[in-house]
């Protein structure tokens, strides 16, 4: 064990170089990883941030497009980067699917990754077909109970979100019904308006034209509380399925050795970015929340989504890989 007034001095070192990496940082252009091809939600997220937080920090942001794996390559690229900060993430709502879809993983979830700040979360809507005859999720609920595994929900495929939107609700609602997964969002919505499928869990952006020319009906929001756009919708949880939230959010990150006032830096510059006008409305369409909580805050958020959607991956019979 150390004397004590060793230790003091090692506490009283340790301080002193956070402050001085606070003081020196940015050094150089920051990049930003983000783990999908370019010209998606996630890339155009990025892409609006960049340019505002790199007049905040003094220091280029640099957009690198790092697709692979689901977004696996690009969250061990993060984890694997020098920790000094200038190498920071915008991610998806699947990291924290990943835990529980995967074997194994190259990183570790938290050991690994530090939470800089949510970004924007969207909630999905709930929409069936014009010819199903309920009027709310509740209703919905209540048809499926009668008709146990006859309601088939389509997605874009096999533990991606609105696969797991729609298992989610199955579990809390109590009722049985079929995922049949198809290859992209948009296949899956036109079998929908076709009416080969029933219901499913999807973003406000990619339904709103089809609800809007009769081909959908929107019956849920997925959220905790009603959307502006849309005030007439009740949310899932209030018309019978309590407890119930789905749907895509994006976040900030860093690696977790990166000194906890960078992070903190980070997290201060990235808030006063989401409070711009401009921001704000490029980030919130249909109905699109902004984030900023506080690393620590978001810490916490994030392994309690890791929990819950392990136990909805668990209920989809899906056999990590």
């Amino acid at each position: 064990m150390l004397p004590i007034w060793k230790s003091l001095m090692l506490s009283s070192a340790m301080v002193l170089v956070g402050n001085t990496c606070a003081q020196t940082y940015p050094a150089k252009p920051i990049r930003m990883i983000v783990p999908f091809a370019a010209g998606g939600p996630a890339d155009a997220t990025a892409r609006t941030l960049a340019p505002r937080l790199s007049e905040f920090l003094g220091q280029q942001i640099i957009v690198d497009n790092r697709g692979g794996a689901g977004g696996i390559l690009g969250i061990d690229l993060t984890a694997k980067a020098p920790p000094d900060g200038h190498t920071t993430m915008l991610m998806s709502s699947s990291f924290v699917i990943f835990p529980s879809t995967h074997r194994t993983l190259p990183y570790d979830t938290f050991r690994d990754i530090a939470p800089i700040t949510d970004v924007v979360q969207a909630p999905f809507t709930l929409v069936i077909h014009p010819s199903l005859p309920v009027r709310n999720a509740g209703e919905l609920a209540k048809l499926a109970r009668a008709k146990p595994g006859e309601l088939l929900y389509p997605s874009a495929g096999v533990g991606g979100t609105n696969h797991l939107a729609g298992v989610q609700f199955s579990l809390l609602a109590g009722v049985k019904t079929e995922h049949v997964p198809y290859k992209g969002t948009g296949p899956a919505l036109m079998d929908l308006a076709a009416g080969h499928v029933h219901f499913q869990f999807s973003m406000v952006l990619a339904v709103a034209p089809l609800v809007q020319a009769g081909r959908l009906r929107m019956i849920g929001i997925a959220s905790a509380q009603r959307l502006a756009d849309f005030p007439d919708v009740p949310t899932v949880a209030e018309s019978g399925v309590p407890g119930y939230e789905s749907g895509v959010w994006f976040g900030f990150f860093t690696g977790a050795r990166v000194p906890r006032d960078i992070v903190g830096r980070l997290h201060g510059e990235t808030v006063r970015v989401l409070a711009l006008p401009a921001v704000r409305e490029r980030l919130s369409p249909g109905g699109a929340q902004l984030g900023g909580r506080k690393p620590d805050d978001y810490a916490v958020y994030l392994r309690n989504e890791v929990a819950k959607w392990a136990k909805v991956v668990k209920a989809a019979g899906i056999t990590p890989e």
